[in-house]
Formats: structure tokens, C-alpha cells, sequence
């Protein structure tokens, strides 16, 4: 029985164990009511037009102009806000934490099962394959190192200049072909299997490209990307980073080898994520960090070394205790999302997109960067520029007069994001605030960024606000302080 307590019962009850494994692998009896997605919320509720309740969403803050505002979070993508569910799930748990896989005690037993049922749940999420591995991680970054350094050593990797850093950067010890950036999904396809084709010598290949993009929230077509990879005899990791938390992903239907995802975006906090897919290669590599856990066995040699035995299951690459509130925290975070159903979710979605969109397109000085044109599907993540302004600018003016929180900069994808601005590859640019004004240098723009906690209200406010300072101009100077633009209260 899945460990799932949750904030209305007392985890008290346990079952019986496996006798074949000769450990009492308790598990609480709960009932999942309380934490259960609501259908609907409170008339009274601010956020009742959004799907799942989140952290945060009674949030005042300060503005410079005086006052307060209920906070208006718009930077998903960045970090998106913890589902109450799963806040509630953690904060049962939390009580009866305990090491795992390591401990004889009703804690820590509890925690081991609570962990392996957490990864049974992230499977069923992703739609894996039988004998698929899901492997837990700190964020899709470190996935995506981990796969790094377990392809083999001959492995050719073929990355698309569009993708962000943590999928862009961590093949360093492999020969790296980077894409140009397709201007359809089709050419996207077209470039990939020019480049497999081309490849010398035909040997191991590994395909990394995202699912949604983190700049322009554009849909990329992982499904025709997968078919030509096995084509010409590659392999392909999907970084879902903002694919998951938005659509659903199988691993099944897709055709991907790997998939890697981040808890942080996925509405579940504690810094934990995931790869998942073929264990081959996991299984045949060194393990990503030496140390217990990922151990079988360890003996002294009669010559005074060491002989090691590892794990070929995903423990291999797990060692050191891991993350599991973080863990957990996915898990649940999977549940919420499963059981809301993403038809919704994408359905109330696509509405927020359309009054995003529709509101900026009667700013005529506002320029929506896209790799895709105006017609391709997307995720709620849109980035733009406003002529006239610099970026920091005036996400510093969206925060402080208005309590809207966006992002401003390069987005950590700086290849891509100097595509769409038209600059040549080698402008400087970096993630702040730079201390050039438009036309003399700057190289930023500004991301919207929403999911299943977005309210109406926090949209509405940010096209309004948008308008409001094109048309009238900041209320308040601002002055750079530490690569930031910030409110000059001096």
C-alpha cells in the first residue's frame, strides 16, 4: 500500500510487511479525501476561477506608489508556487519522517515505502515503458548532467541552439553538433535528420531537445523528432521542464528515451527531479556519484584496495540519502495534476494565453518574440519587448507599482533569446539588469509566465498594468543596484 498521508488523518495504522522480503514495509491506512483537487472553489475565494489551489495566493505586497496588492505571481516558468496539496501532503508526512532504505525502524520503513511508491507514481505520470528507470535528481540541470556522463564514450550529442542552458551546456566531455534554430516545427525535423544523416562516423547519438520552450512557450515536435532520431540510429532526451507541468508527457506515445523534468516547476517545492527512461546506459556507466546507497557491495583487497559491486537499479545513481520530502513532494504534485485532468488544465490554460495575447496585441510598441509565428500552440509563457524600454526596466515597474512579479533578462536560453532579438551571436548580454538604455546596447525581454494556480485577475492586471506604462510612462525613477533595476527611494 502507497504511503499517502495527508493533512486531515493521523498516519497511525500499518499494514503487514513482506514476509518474502523479511521486513515489516509498514504503510499507513489514510483516506486521501481532504488533499483530493477540489472541483470548485469559494465564491469568496480570490483564486476560484483557477484550477488548483496554490501557496501564496493571499500574498499582499508594497507598492512604491503606497498601498498594498494581492501579489500577482506571473513567473511560473522560473519557479512555479507549491500546490496547497501538496503542502498539505508534505506537512502530514513530515511527522513521521525517516531515513531510507537503511533503517529497521517503523520511520524509517514508512519513508522507504512512501519513496518507492513515489517513484511508482512518477512512472504512471510519465506513461514509462516496462523496465523503464526513473531516477531521482536535484532539478532537470542535474538530470541532464547525470545522462551526461553515463552516454557512451564514443557518443555523438546533437543540441538545438534554442534549448535552455541545463540541456544546451552539459555535454562537455562528448562531441557537440549545435542546431541553428528552426523557424517551423517542420524545418526542425528537416534539420535533425540532415545532421544525423551527416554524422561521421555513424556511431552512438543522443538528441536533446525541449518539449515546450522556456522563452517563447512554443510546443516543439517531440513526437516527428523521436521518429527521426531512431531513424538514423540515435537515441533522444526530452527536457520537460516546461512541458510537464502544463501537458501531459508520455514517455509511451512520444517515443523518447529519457525524459527530464524539475519538481520546482511542477508545483512541488524541496529541490528534487527526474530521469526517466532506458536503464541501459545507466546501467552500464559509472555511477553518477560515488558513495552509499548506490554500493551493493564493498570488500578490501588483499592489496589494500577496494572492490566494488553497484546497483544496476536506479539506486545506482542515487547514492547519499536522498531528498525524500522532495520526493514526495512530486509525487503528489503528479497525483493533483492527473486527478484535476489535463484537459482542463490545458483548456483554462489556452484561456489565459488567448486574454494574454489578445491584450498585447493592441500594444502596438509591444513585440512578442517566436521561433513558431503566430498560429503555434503553445504553454502560458510568453516573452516580449517594448520599444522605448528597457526590460528591466520595466518588469522593475510591473513589481513595484503594480505587484506583478515577471522575468527580465536572457532566461538562461541567451543563444536563442539573441536569435529573436535579431543580434548578432556574439552581443553581450546577461541575466539582469544591464546598465545600457534601449538602443545603446541592451540586449534583454521580458517573460509572462502562468500555469494551473493563475487567477483571471493576475492576467487581466498584467495587460492593464502593460498598457498603463506604455501609454503614461513609469510613476517612479529606478536606478541599477547590483546588476538589478530597482525602485530609487533615495
Amino acid at each position: 500500500m502507497s504511503a499517502r498521508p495527508n493533512a486531515s488523518s493521523s498516519v497511525a495504522t500499518a499494514t503487514a510487511g513482506s514476509a518474502a522480503a523479511g521486513t515489516a514495509t509498514a504503510a499507513p491506512a489514510v483516506s486521501t479525501t481532504a488533499t483530493a483537487a477540489p472541483a470548485a472553489c469559494a465564491d469568496s475565494d480570490p483564486c476560484c476561477d483557477a484550477p488548483l489551489p496554490v501557496l501564496g495566493r493571499d500574498v499582499t505586497v508594497p507598492l512604491v506608489t503606497g498601498g498594498e496588492v494581492s501579489y500577482a505571481a506571473l513567473d511560473y516558468a522560473a519557479s512555479a508556487p507549491a500546490l496547497q496539496r501538496v503542502w498539505d501532503d508534505v506537512a502530514a508526512y513530515a511527522p513521521y519522517y525517516g531515513s531510507v532504505h537503511r533503517g529497521a525502524g517503523y520511520l524509517s520503513q514508512l519513508s522507504t515505502d512512501l519513496f518507492e511508491n513515489s517513484r511508482t507514481a512518477v512512472a504512471e505520470f510519465l506513461d514509462c515503458r516496462p523496465g523503464d528507470q526513473v531516477v531521482f535528481t536535484r532539478s532537470t540541470t542535474d538530470s541532464l548532467n547525470l545522462l551526461a556522463q553515463v552516454i557512451p564514450a564514443e557518443c555523438q550529442v546533437f543540441v538545438f541552439e534554442t534549448e535552455h542552458h541545463a540541456s544546451l551546456l552539459p555535454w562537455r566531455d562528448a562531441r557537440v553538433t549545435y542546431l541553428d534554430a528552426p523557424r517551423t516545427p517542420r524545418q526542425a525535423v528537416e534539420t535533425l535528420e540532415r545532421a544525423l544523416a551527416d554524422r561521421d562516423p555513424h556511431g552512438p547519438a543522443l538528441v536533446c531537445v525541449t518539449g515546450a520552450s522556456n522563452v517563447t512557450g512554443e510546443l516543439w515536435p517531440v513526437r516527428e523528432l523521436a521518429a527521426a532520431a531512431h531513424a538514423h540510429g540515435a537515441r533522444i532526451v526530452l527536457d520537460a521542464a516546461q512541458l510537464a507541468p502544463h501537458h501531459p508527457v508520455s514517455v509511451r506515445e512520444s517515443d523518447v528515451d529519457w525524459v527530464a523534468f524539475s519538481g520546482h516547476k511542477l508545483y512541488a517545492p524541496f529541490g528534487s527531479g527526474v530521469l526517466a527512461g532506458r536503464a541501459d546506459w545507466l546501467q552500464d556507466a559509472e555511477p553518477y556519484l560515488a558513495g552509499g546507497g548506490a554500493s551493493r557491495k564493498v570488500a578490501r583487497r588483499a592489496d589494500g584496495g577496494v572492490d566494488v559491486e553497484w546497483h544496476t537499479t536506479a539506486a545506482r545513481h542515487e547514492a547519499g540519502s536522498p531528498n525524500v520530502i522532495g520526493v514526495y513532494a512530486i509525487a503528489s504534485a503528479c497525483r493533483a495534476l492527473t486527478e484535476a485532468g489535463f484537459d482542463r488544465l490545458v483548456a483554462r490554460e489556452r484561456h489565459l494565453i488567448a486574454k494574454v495575447r489578445e491584450g498585447l496585441a493592441e500594444v502596438p510598441e509591444v513585440r512578442v518574440l517566436s521561433l513558431f509565428g503566430d498560429d503555434a500552440e503553445r504553454v502560458g509563457v510568453l516573452s516580449f519587448v517594448v520599444a522605448g524600454w528597457n526590460s528591466s526596466h520595466f518588469a522593475a515597474a510591473l513589481s513595484a507599482e503594480y505587484g506583478i512579479g515577471v522575468r527580465d533578462g536572457l532566461f538562461c536560453a541567451h543563444p536563442l533569446v539573441r536569435t529573436l532579438l535579431g543580434s548578432d551571436p556574439q552581443d553581450q548580454g546577461e541575466c539582469g539588469a544591464p546598465e545600457a538604455a534601449p538602443g545603446e546596447g541592451s540586449l534583454n525581454a521580458i517573460r509572462v509566465s502562468f500555469g494551473a494556480g493563475t487567477p483571471d485577475e493576475h492576467v487581466e492586471r498584467f495587460v492593464g498594468a502593460v498598457k498603463e506604462l506604455v501609454r503614461d510612462g513609469a510613476r517612479w525613477k529606478y536606478r541599477t543596484e547590483d546588476g538589478r533595476c530597482v525602485p530609487d527611494r533615495g
